[in-house]
Formats: structure tokens, C-alpha cells, sequence
């Protein structure tokens, strides 16, 4: 029977009232999504989780006066920094997001601790925002123990200072520059009463940089500071404030650690690493063999060149960035490695002082063995 226009109206009408109220349902569900995503913490010791890996911590330890900080989807800021403590001591906090463990706090999906002899390499990238109204530095930290302890102090803090704003300095005396990791560095070396602490600190600001962790670790084993047996424990990123703070951020964070049970036994790749050098030249020939019964598909090799090489050419794979943590990635024509096979390319560099091969392969995330 044909409805009346009346009863069609009507009908129109329960229809567009029900698509209204689904649409304000849906807006009140991304609503909540967004309060969600981003978590303000207060409380002294708060923590949360961010990128479903890593914790974001309050920590504000040196101080009675008020602290917030808020998550974003790949970091965080900080939101409220009441509050300053002489420049001349310890800063009023470190709010930071870590890999790893710290007192008891373990990131979700970590594998540290790890032994240091067993970590073929540890890339990691960070940028950070600064702010210009208050006095802090912007720090990552390394930490370091003989034990694979979870909780407590750990024995050698290492901290990379990628800006400083104000008259304070890190712990300890300068005993010297180094060049790590393709940068130059002043390096400053004490004890805070607590463990060691060896800083990097960089002559400007840096507000990104993709390196590996590892580059440091040895510098820390050189000096005597760290043994091949330790630990480490946790990797985090930060600022340290003495006064205010309010409005610096971690804007992004990323932290790997691929280990191996031995070298050139892996099990699922192997890498042959070839070169010809000169002085202040070299070139690399890259043999990669997918040991597995399954391809590879869009195949990236990782690995960490030595301090003071860079690369200025490449064939048959693009290899950037040009020195430090760096990813060769196969071409549209050889972007497979099929089980059992092998692809290879090359590349042409230059270096200072000793000439030294690279350490901590990975395959697409895999850490490889070497021929």
C-alpha cells in the first residue's frame, strides 16, 4: 500500500534524526580518542605508555614544586615547570620517555638488559623542541651496570647533552673532545656521589639526530668506565630543569636494540663486508645471504659505521644518511633476497684516523652474523 505523504515525512524525518544522532555519537567517540591519546601527568613518579613501547615518565625528583607533562602520539611536552633550584646543583627533574628498565619500570616488548658483548647494534633517532625561557639541558641518557639489575641507581650514567640554555654544566670536570659518532664533542667526566657520569656535551644545539647507542657504550668501555660483560639497562630521553621548562618537548623517539648469541652466527642472515682502502679513502663491497626458508621483501640493511667515516657514493642500493646509523635499501630491480639467496652492492667513502669496519648488522630488523 502506498504511504501517505504524512506517514513519508515522517519517515524522513526518523531517518535524518537517527543519521544526526549517529554522527554526534561518532564525534563524541573521536572526542574521547583524542583526550585519550594524550595523558597529562602530575604526580611525582606518574608514568604512562606512548607508540605501544615506551614509558613517559614524570620523574620530577629535585623539587616540591608542581610538574606536568603531556603525552603526544610520539613523545611528549611539558606543560607546567613551576619552580627553580640553584644552577649550581642538582636540576629539579627529568622528565623523559625510555627503552628499557628503570626502578622496576619496565617498557612494554623490551629485551633489556643486555649484555653489551651481545648487542650487534642499537640505532636510535630523536629530535626535540627548546624553548628559550628557562635554564635546563636537553639530555639522553645511557645507563649502564655490571648486573641486569631493573631497579635502583645503575653504576655508569652516560648522557649526551644535545642542548644546554644557562650557566650550568654536567657533572664533574671536561676531560677533553672526542669525536663520536661523525660529531664533535666536549666530554666531561665525575661522580654525582651515586655512580659515574660521562657527558657528551655538543658545542651548538641539535634538535634531531639518528645514531648508535653503542657508538657511546664503547666510548664508555674505553675510558674505563664500563666493562664488555655490563649491562645496559635502559635508554631514555629528556630534560634536565633548573628553572621553569614549560613548553620543551620530545617531539619523536625511536630506540632498537638487536642482539646476537655470537658473531657470524645468527642464524637468519649473513653479511661479508669486503674493502679496499687508501688514505682517507675506502671502498665496501656488501654481500648480504637470507639464511632463512623465506624471502625477504623490501630488504633494508642496517648498520653503524665507525666514528669519522662518511659515504659519498653508492651502487646498486641507496645507503643514507651519509655517515653515523645507516640503512642500505634495495632497488625496485633487486628488492628481494629469496631463501637461501644473496643480493650485493657497494659503496665509496672517506675516513680520518684509523680505518675500522662497521659493527651490528640487521636485516629488515634482524640482526645478521658476518662471514
Amino acid at each position: 500500500m502506498r504511504p501517505s505523504p504524512h506517514r513519508a515525512r515522517s519517515a524522513r524525518g526518523l531517518f535524518g534524526a537517527l543519521l544526526t544522532a549517529l554522527i554526534s555519537l561518532a564525534a563524541l567517540l573521536t572526542a574521547a580518542s583524542v583526550a585519550q591519546a594524550d595523558t597529562t601527568l602530575c604526580e611525582q613518579f606518574g608514568s604512562t605508555t606512548v607508540q605501544g613501547r615506551y614509558v613517559v615518565q614524570n620523574n620530577r625528583w629535585g623539587t616540591s614544586q608542581a610538574q606536568c607533562v603531556t603525552t603526544t602520539d610520539s613523545g611528549f611536552r611539558i606543560t607546567r615547570a613551576d619552580g627553580s633550584v640553584p644552577t649550581t646543583g642538582a636540576p629539579k627533574s627529568y622528565p623523559s620517555l625510555f627503552n628499557g628498565c628503570h626502578y622496576t619500570n619496565c617498557s612494554p616488548g623490551t629485551n633489556l638488559p643486555a649484555r653489551l658483548s651481545t648487542i650487534a647494534g642499537s640505532p636510535t633517532s630523536v629530535s626535540y623542541s627548546y624553548v628559550s625561557n628557562a635554564v635546563y639541558d636537553a639530555a639522553y641518557d645511557i645507563w649502564l651496570d655490571p648486573t641486569p639489575r631493573t631497579d635502583g641507581v645503575n653504576r655508569t650514567e652516560i648522557m649526551i647533552w644535545f642542548n644546554k640554555v644557562g650557566p650550568v654544566q654536567p657533572v664533574g670536570s671536561q676531560v677533553g673532545t672526542a669525536t663520536v659518532a661523525g660529531r664533535q664533542w666536549q666530554v666531561w667526566s665525575g661522580n654525582n656521589g651515586s655512580n659515574d657520569v660521562l657527558t657528551f656535551v655538543a658545542p651548538s644545539a641539535i634538535t634531531a639526530w639518528n645514531f648508535d647507542v653503542m657508538d657511546f657504550a664503547r666510548q664508555a668501555v674505553s675510558r674505563g668506565l664500563a666493562q664488555t660483560s655490563w649491562y645496559l639497562t635502559s635508554i631514555q630521553a629528556g630534560f634536565e630543569p633548573w628553572q621553569n621548562g614549560a613548553g620543551l618537548a620530545v617531539t619523536s623517539f625511536s630506540s632498537t636494540v638487536n642482539t646476537v648469541g655470537s658473531p657470524g652466527n645468527s642464524g637468519a642472515c649473513t653479511v661479508a663486508y669486503a674493502t679496499n682502502t687508501w688514505q682517507g679513502g675506502f671502498t665496501a663491497d656488501v654481500t648480504v645471504t637470507n639464511s632463512t626458508s623465506s624471502p625477504v621483501d623490501s630488504w633494508k640493511l642496517g648498520f653503524s659505521l665507525p666514528a669519522g667515516q662518511r659515504i659519498t657514493s653508492s651502487w646498486n642500493a641507496d645507503v643514507s644518511p651519509s655517515l653515523g646509523t645507516v640503512t642500505a635499501s634495495g632497488p625496485p630491480y633487486d628488492a628481494q633476497i629469496s631463501p637461501g639467496g644473496h643480493v650485493s652492492f657497494g659503496f665509496q667513502g672517506t675516513y680520518g684516523g684509523g680505518f675500522a669496519k662497521p659493527t651490528g648488522f640487521s636485516l629488515n630488523g634482524t640482526p645478521c652474523g658476518t662471514a
